[in-house]
Protein backbone atom coordinates (compact mmCIF):
# COMPACT_ATOMS: atom_id res chain seq x y z
CA UNK A 1 0.00 0.00 0.00
CA UNK A 2 1.11 3.54 -0.66
CA UNK A 3 1.84 6.37 1.76
CA UNK A 4 -0.24 9.40 0.68
CA UNK A 5 1.88 12.37 -0.51
CA UNK A 6 5.10 10.81 0.84
CA UNK A 7 6.84 10.79 -2.55
CA UNK A 8 5.95 14.44 -3.13
CA UNK A 9 7.12 15.44 0.34
CA UNK A 10 10.45 13.65 0.18
CA UNK A 11 11.25 14.80 -3.38
CA UNK A 12 10.56 18.42 -2.34
CA UNK A 13 12.63 18.08 0.82
CA UNK A 14 15.58 16.54 -1.07
CA UNK A 15 15.12 17.83 -4.66
CA UNK A 16 18.38 16.41 -6.03
CA UNK A 17 17.40 12.78 -5.48
CA UNK A 18 14.88 12.77 -8.36
CA UNK A 19 15.60 13.64 -11.97
CA UNK A 20 13.60 13.59 -15.20
CA UNK A 21 14.98 10.83 -17.41
CA UNK A 22 16.68 11.63 -20.70
CA UNK A 23 17.33 8.66 -22.98
CA UNK A 24 21.04 9.21 -23.42
CA UNK A 25 21.56 9.94 -19.71
CA UNK A 26 19.81 6.91 -18.18
CA UNK A 27 22.31 4.93 -16.06
CA UNK A 28 23.05 1.31 -16.82
CA UNK A 29 21.08 -1.20 -14.75
CA UNK A 30 21.59 -4.92 -14.22
CA UNK A 31 18.18 -5.82 -12.77
CA UNK A 32 14.82 -4.25 -13.60
CA UNK A 33 11.65 -4.95 -11.60
CA UNK A 34 8.05 -4.07 -12.42
CA UNK A 35 5.29 -3.73 -9.84
CA UNK A 36 2.69 -4.68 -12.44
CA UNK A 37 -0.50 -3.51 -10.73
CA UNK A 38 0.37 0.12 -11.35
CA UNK A 39 0.69 -0.64 -15.06
CA UNK A 40 -2.58 -2.63 -15.12
CA UNK A 41 -4.53 0.22 -13.53
CA UNK A 42 -2.93 2.86 -15.75
CA UNK A 43 -3.67 0.89 -18.94
CA UNK A 44 -7.25 -0.11 -18.09
CA UNK A 45 -8.95 3.05 -16.82
CA UNK A 46 -8.46 6.73 -16.15
CA UNK A 47 -8.67 8.76 -12.96
CA UNK A 48 -11.75 10.67 -14.02
CA UNK A 49 -15.00 10.66 -12.05
CA UNK A 50 -16.25 7.46 -13.67
CA UNK A 51 -12.91 5.75 -13.01
CA UNK A 52 -13.58 3.34 -15.88
CA UNK A 53 -13.52 3.19 -19.67
CA UNK A 54 -15.24 1.30 -22.43
CA UNK A 55 -11.94 -0.28 -23.52
CA UNK A 56 -12.21 -3.96 -24.40
CA UNK A 57 -10.13 -6.64 -22.72
CA UNK A 58 -8.01 -6.94 -25.88
CA UNK A 59 -7.35 -3.20 -25.86
CA UNK A 60 -6.29 -3.32 -22.22
CA UNK A 61 -3.90 -6.21 -22.85
CA UNK A 62 -2.45 -4.36 -25.85
CA UNK A 63 -1.91 -1.25 -23.74
CA UNK A 64 -0.18 -3.28 -21.02
CA UNK A 65 2.17 -4.98 -23.46
CA UNK A 66 3.08 -1.64 -25.04
CA UNK A 67 3.74 -0.16 -21.60
CA UNK A 68 6.00 -3.05 -20.60
CA UNK A 69 7.91 -2.91 -23.87
CA UNK A 70 8.41 0.86 -23.55
CA UNK A 71 9.79 0.58 -20.01
CA UNK A 72 12.04 -2.32 -20.97
CA UNK A 73 13.52 -0.40 -23.91
CA UNK A 74 14.07 2.65 -21.72
CA UNK A 75 15.97 0.82 -18.94
CA UNK A 76 17.51 -2.03 -20.99
CA UNK A 77 18.35 -4.39 -18.09
CA UNK A 78 21.50 -6.42 -18.60
CA UNK A 79 20.79 -9.47 -16.42
CA UNK A 80 17.32 -9.79 -14.83
CA UNK A 81 13.79 -8.62 -15.69
CA UNK A 82 11.22 -9.40 -12.98
CA UNK A 83 7.47 -8.72 -13.30
CA UNK A 84 5.30 -9.11 -10.20
CA UNK A 85 1.49 -8.99 -10.06
CA UNK A 86 -0.29 -8.69 -6.71
CA UNK A 87 -1.41 -12.05 -5.37
CA UNK A 88 -3.66 -12.69 -2.39
CA UNK A 89 -2.92 -10.02 0.23
CA UNK A 90 -2.45 -10.58 3.98
CA UNK A 91 -5.69 -10.94 5.94
CA UNK A 92 -5.66 -7.41 7.40
CA UNK A 93 -5.33 -5.80 3.98
CA UNK A 94 -7.80 -8.28 2.48
CA UNK A 95 -10.50 -6.98 4.82
CA UNK A 96 -9.70 -3.40 3.86
CA UNK A 97 -9.71 -4.28 0.15
CA UNK A 98 -13.06 -6.04 0.44
CA UNK A 99 -14.72 -2.99 2.01
CA UNK A 100 -13.14 -0.67 -0.57
CA UNK A 101 -14.19 -2.80 -3.54
CA UNK A 102 -17.76 -3.26 -2.34
CA UNK A 103 -17.99 0.50 -2.00
CA UNK A 104 -16.40 1.03 -5.43
CA UNK A 105 -18.84 -1.47 -6.98
CA UNK A 106 -21.83 0.28 -5.43
CA UNK A 107 -20.66 3.71 -6.59
CA UNK A 108 -19.94 2.33 -10.07
CA UNK A 109 -23.45 0.93 -10.45
CA UNK A 110 -24.97 4.22 -9.35
CA UNK A 111 -22.93 6.11 -11.96
CA UNK A 112 -23.78 3.58 -14.67
CA UNK A 113 -27.50 3.81 -13.88
CA UNK A 114 -27.32 7.60 -14.12
CA UNK A 115 -25.40 7.36 -17.41
CA UNK A 116 -27.89 4.83 -18.79
CA UNK A 117 -30.82 7.09 -17.94
CA UNK A 118 -29.20 10.05 -19.68
CA UNK A 119 -28.21 8.12 -22.82
CA UNK A 120 -31.26 5.85 -23.02
CA UNK A 121 -29.03 2.78 -23.29
CA UNK A 122 -29.14 -0.37 -21.20
CA UNK A 123 -26.39 -1.30 -18.75
CA UNK A 124 -25.22 -4.12 -21.05
CA UNK A 125 -24.88 -1.70 -23.97
CA UNK A 126 -22.59 0.61 -21.98
CA UNK A 127 -19.91 -2.12 -21.83
CA UNK A 128 -17.77 -0.42 -19.17
CA UNK A 129 -14.70 -2.10 -17.70
CA UNK A 130 -15.11 -3.00 -14.03
CA UNK A 131 -11.94 -2.03 -12.15
CA UNK A 132 -12.79 -4.57 -9.43
CA UNK A 133 -11.72 -7.20 -11.97
CA UNK A 134 -8.12 -6.30 -11.11
CA UNK A 135 -8.24 -8.75 -8.21
CA UNK A 136 -6.43 -12.10 -7.77
CA UNK A 137 -8.50 -15.02 -9.01
CA UNK A 138 -10.80 -13.17 -11.41
CA UNK A 139 -11.29 -14.25 -15.03
CA UNK A 140 -9.65 -11.03 -16.20
CA UNK A 141 -6.48 -11.70 -14.20
CA UNK A 142 -6.36 -15.32 -15.37
CA UNK A 143 -6.58 -14.20 -19.00
CA UNK A 144 -3.95 -11.52 -18.40
CA UNK A 145 -1.57 -14.04 -16.87
CA UNK A 146 -1.84 -16.31 -19.92
CA UNK A 147 -1.43 -13.40 -22.33
CA UNK A 148 1.66 -12.19 -20.47
CA UNK A 149 3.24 -15.63 -20.82
CA UNK A 150 2.57 -15.51 -24.56
CA UNK A 151 3.94 -11.95 -24.79
CA UNK A 152 7.15 -12.96 -22.99
CA UNK A 153 7.68 -15.95 -25.30
CA UNK A 154 7.21 -13.75 -28.37
CA UNK A 155 9.68 -11.13 -27.09
CA UNK A 156 12.31 -13.71 -26.16
CA UNK A 157 12.18 -15.31 -29.60
CA UNK A 158 11.90 -12.16 -31.72
CA UNK A 159 13.47 -9.21 -29.86
CA UNK A 160 17.30 -9.12 -29.58
CA UNK A 161 17.08 -6.86 -26.50
CA UNK A 162 15.45 -9.68 -24.55
CA UNK A 163 18.19 -12.20 -25.37
CA UNK A 164 20.52 -13.22 -22.56
CA UNK A 165 18.28 -11.71 -19.85
CA UNK A 166 16.64 -13.83 -17.15
CA UNK A 167 12.87 -13.22 -17.32
CA UNK A 168 10.61 -13.84 -14.32
CA UNK A 169 6.82 -13.50 -14.04
CA UNK A 170 5.20 -13.81 -10.62
CA UNK A 171 1.48 -13.98 -11.32
CA UNK A 172 -1.68 -13.42 -9.30
CA UNK A 173 -1.72 -17.03 -8.09
CA UNK A 174 1.48 -16.48 -6.07
CA UNK A 175 0.49 -15.01 -2.67
CA UNK A 176 1.77 -11.62 -1.59
CA UNK A 177 1.79 -8.08 -2.92
CA UNK A 178 3.93 -7.36 -5.96
CA UNK A 179 6.45 -5.11 -4.21
CA UNK A 180 7.04 -7.66 -1.44
CA UNK A 181 7.54 -10.47 -3.93
CA UNK A 182 10.16 -8.29 -5.61
CA UNK A 183 11.87 -7.63 -2.26
CA UNK A 184 11.88 -11.34 -1.47
CA UNK A 185 13.58 -11.99 -4.82
CA UNK A 186 16.22 -9.31 -4.13
CA UNK A 187 16.96 -10.70 -0.67
CA UNK A 188 17.20 -14.23 -2.09
CA UNK A 189 19.66 -13.23 -4.82
CA UNK A 190 21.67 -11.22 -2.30
CA UNK A 191 22.05 -14.33 -0.13
CA UNK A 192 23.70 -16.31 -2.94
CA UNK A 193 27.48 -16.84 -2.54
CA UNK A 194 28.31 -15.45 -6.01
CA UNK A 195 26.25 -12.26 -5.61
CA UNK A 196 27.88 -9.05 -6.86
CA UNK A 197 27.38 -6.27 -4.29
CA UNK A 198 27.71 -3.67 -7.06
CA UNK A 199 24.61 -4.94 -8.85
CA UNK A 200 22.53 -1.98 -10.06
CA UNK A 201 18.77 -2.28 -9.41
CA UNK A 202 15.86 -0.31 -10.89
CA UNK A 203 12.28 -0.74 -9.70
CA UNK A 204 9.15 0.64 -11.35
CA UNK A 205 6.16 1.27 -9.11
CA UNK A 206 3.73 3.97 -8.02
CA UNK A 207 3.49 3.20 -4.30
CA UNK A 208 5.55 5.55 -2.14
CA UNK A 209 6.32 2.74 0.32
CA UNK A 210 8.75 1.44 -2.31
CA UNK A 211 11.12 4.18 -1.12
CA UNK A 212 11.25 2.60 2.34
CA UNK A 213 11.41 -0.95 0.96
CA UNK A 214 14.26 0.03 -1.37
CA UNK A 215 16.21 1.61 1.48
CA UNK A 216 15.95 -1.43 3.75
CA UNK A 217 17.44 -3.70 1.09
CA UNK A 218 20.76 -1.92 1.84
CA UNK A 219 21.74 -2.24 -1.83
CA UNK A 220 24.49 0.17 -2.88
CA UNK A 221 22.82 1.05 -6.19
CA UNK A 222 19.03 1.25 -6.22
CA UNK A 223 16.76 3.59 -8.21
CA UNK A 224 12.98 3.96 -8.48
CA UNK A 225 11.33 4.70 -11.82
CA UNK A 226 7.90 6.32 -11.84
CA UNK A 227 5.67 8.65 -13.82
CA UNK A 228 5.68 12.35 -13.07
CA UNK A 229 2.80 13.25 -10.76
CA UNK A 230 1.20 16.59 -11.59
CA UNK A 231 -0.89 18.40 -8.99
CA UNK A 232 -3.72 20.77 -9.74
CA UNK A 233 -3.94 19.69 -13.41
CA UNK A 234 -7.32 18.96 -14.96
CA UNK A 235 -7.97 15.22 -15.17
CA UNK A 236 -8.30 13.56 -18.55
CA UNK A 237 -10.58 10.81 -19.80
CA UNK A 238 -7.87 9.44 -22.10
CA UNK A 239 -5.64 6.55 -21.10
CA UNK A 240 -2.09 8.00 -21.29
CA UNK A 241 0.59 6.66 -23.60
CA UNK A 242 4.00 6.07 -21.97
CA UNK A 243 5.66 8.23 -24.66
CA UNK A 244 3.61 11.22 -23.47
CA UNK A 245 4.73 10.94 -19.84
CA UNK A 246 7.69 12.57 -18.09
CA UNK A 247 9.58 9.83 -16.25
CA UNK A 248 11.52 10.34 -13.04
CA UNK A 249 14.38 8.32 -11.55
CA UNK A 250 14.73 8.57 -7.78
CA UNK A 251 18.18 7.49 -6.59
CA UNK A 252 17.96 5.88 -3.17
CA UNK A 253 21.72 6.00 -2.60
CA UNK A 254 21.51 9.81 -2.69
CA UNK A 255 18.50 9.76 -0.37
CA UNK A 256 20.43 7.57 2.06
CA UNK A 257 23.32 10.06 2.03
CA UNK A 258 20.95 12.99 2.63
CA UNK A 259 19.31 11.24 5.58
CA UNK A 260 22.70 10.32 7.03
CA UNK A 261 23.91 13.91 6.66
CA UNK A 262 20.77 15.47 8.15
CA UNK A 263 20.72 13.25 11.21
CA UNK A 264 24.48 12.87 11.71
CA UNK A 265 24.39 15.29 14.67
CA UNK A 266 22.01 12.93 16.48
CA UNK A 267 24.38 9.97 16.38
CA UNK A 268 25.40 8.74 19.79
CA UNK A 269 29.16 8.69 20.26
CA UNK A 270 30.89 5.44 21.00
Amino acid sequence: MGVPKFYRWISERYPNISRITIDRHIPEFDNFYLDMNGIIHTCSHTDDENNDTNASEEDIFRNIFHYIDFLYRMIKPRKVFFMAIDGVAPRAKMNQQRARRFRAGRDRMQKLNTLAEKSGASLNELNRFDTNAITPGTEFMTNLNEQLKYFINVKITTDPLWEGVEIYLSGHLTPGEGEHKIMDFIRFTHSQPNYNVNTRHCLYGLDADLIILGLVTHELHFALLREEVTHGVQKTTKIPLPEEINWHLLHLNLLRDYINLEFSSMKVGK
